[in-house]
């Protein structure tokens, strides 16, 4: 049960989002949390080498151990069966209705484009698209899944590579221009679901120059100058209408 002031905060949002022309919903890891998937930053000492999630999912670790690589990724990274949550559905509903939405996400999982919504920008890549390092063929996430312990090309056996940002690798600069591009042009932003840690990607908020933003989070709130709704995210969304014009 959302509290009183909580619940005010949300038909604050409602009338933001009835005002708006474009609408830019930048999410983290607390967006898909909801439906079930965990953070991956939480696994540590997995291995026999002790390495924290950050230093198995790296490029260096990838092209060295790419065996310790997948154990890690097929376990704790690829969920295959979550649906998406009030939040998804609800951002796709409002693309649906007419509104301008752009979802910028750090997931991978794909759920935005699973409820629906068209105009995603996935920041850190997605576990749906992967390709053979050697002839580019490209492969989903299924073909992956149901191989034994490294995937490798069904046409020239070559290492198959997710399209995941890895730690040490640059994100991808058509996801940059088009991210900072929705930003500059919005005049709502619904920050969700992230403690705004990542960098570069944390620092996109930045270029929003408008006057009605919102921070949902469950109880860390690094941003000031923002409507601070502490509650999950999915429970906020449910909250809201969706109005066609």
């Amino acid at each position: 049960m959302l509290e009183e002031e909580t619940l005010e905060k949300i038909q604050k949002l409602q009338k933001a989002i009835d005002e708006s022309e474009k609408i830019v919903f930048f999410g983290g890891a607390g967006v898909s949390t909801e439906s079930g998937i965990p953070d991956f930053r939480g696994a540590h000492g997995l291995y026999t080498e002790n390495l924290s999630a950050e230093e198995i999912i790296s490029h260096d670790y990838f092209m060295e151990n790419p065996e310790g690589f997948y154990e890690f990724y097929k376990s704790h990274m690829v969920f295959l069966d979550a649906e998406p949550n009030a939040c998804h559905w609800k951002l796709a509903e409002l693309e649906a209705a007419g509104k301008d939405v752009t979802v910028i996400t750090q997931n991978i999982d794909g759920l935005h484009q699973k409820a629906g919504s068209k105009h995603v920008i996935e920041l850190h890549g997605s576990v749906h698209r992967n390709r053979c390092l050697n002839c580019g063929k490209s492969f989903d996430a299924e073909y992956v899944m149901a191989q034994d312990g490294v995937p490798h090309c069904d046409r020239c056996g070559g290492l198959l590579k997710p399209d995941v940002v890895l730690y040490g690798e640059a994100l991808d600069e058509d996801a940059i221009s088009g991210a900072i591009e929705a930003l500059e042009e919005a005049d709502l932003l619904i920050v969700g679901g992230t403690s705004l840690r990542v960098y570069p990607a944390a620092s996109f908020v930045e270029y929003f120059e408008g006057t009605k933003r919102f921070f949902i989070n469950l109880g860390d709130n690094p941003l000031r100058g923002y409507t601070y709704i502490d509650a999950p995210i999915g429970e906020v969304f449910a909250e809201i209408e969706v109005r066609t014009k």
